[in-house]
């Protein structure tokens, strides 16, 4: 666990919308953590080292609430649809050594053979991970691969410890050219069909 993931948050008393716009006028954010049966916790976090920290999927947050230590996942942003200003944050109680489902963004990395693209389908994958080693992204490395080459959830290389939860062959990575590129070939192919018809006909006159 990052020293930077730790969190001093405030036990919220006060409620209600007018609250929540002072809060964040101070520069905080109002947010709730709950799970493992326990009561709910209306919290403040600090705004601006939490929306660092939010830059990150799945975010796990070492909060100092009142001096004990408490492990929790980030679970839900809501967020201004216009000024995109965080508003509230769910946040889910976890224990070291506890397993979470999670849906992990995937990474595109090298370039697939020359001429084609890799279109991502699948944007995230579901994996059953421990709490405190949730990985940031998971790869797919396209290097040299040719049109109509799949890469499913079950091709993928996972960490150590970390286990595919989805369906294997939900489809991440498809390989192909372009529809452009194929346009250009199949203009070029009946421009050159055309070019040969004339010249069999001026050759036959």
């Amino acid at each position: 666990m990052s020293e930077d993931n730790k969190v001093d948050a405030q036990v919220r008393t006060q409620f209600g919308k007018g609250f929540a716009r002072r809060l964040r006028a101070a520069g905080d954010i109002p947010a709730v953590l709950y799970g493992h049966g326990t009561d709910p916790q209306h919290l403040a976090l600090p705004g601006h080292q939490v929306a660092l920290l939010l830059r990150r999927a799945n975010a796990l947050l070492e909060l100092n609430v009142e001096g004990k230590s408490q492990l929790a996942l980030v679970k839900d942003v809501q967020k201004d649809p216009v000024r995109q200003v965080i508003e509230h944050i769910d946040l889910l109680v976890v224990k070291k050594g506890e397993k979470l489902q999670v849906e992990v963004p995937v990474v595109v990395v090298g370039e697939p053979f020359a001429g084609t693209i890799a279109n991502l389908d699948a944007a995230t994958v579901l994996l059953e991970v421990e709490a405190t080693h949730i990985p940031e992204n998971i790869e797919v490395d396209v290097e040299g691969l040719e049109d109509g080459t799949h890469v499913t959830a079950g091709d993928l290389k996972l960490p150590t410890g970390a286990a595919l939860a989805g369906e294997a062959d939900l489809l991440v990575v498809a390989i192909s050219v372009p529809a452009a590129a194929l346009a250009a070939e199949a203009e070029i192919a009946e421009a050159d069909a055309e070019e040969a018809a004339e010249q069999s006909e001026a050759a036959a006159e």
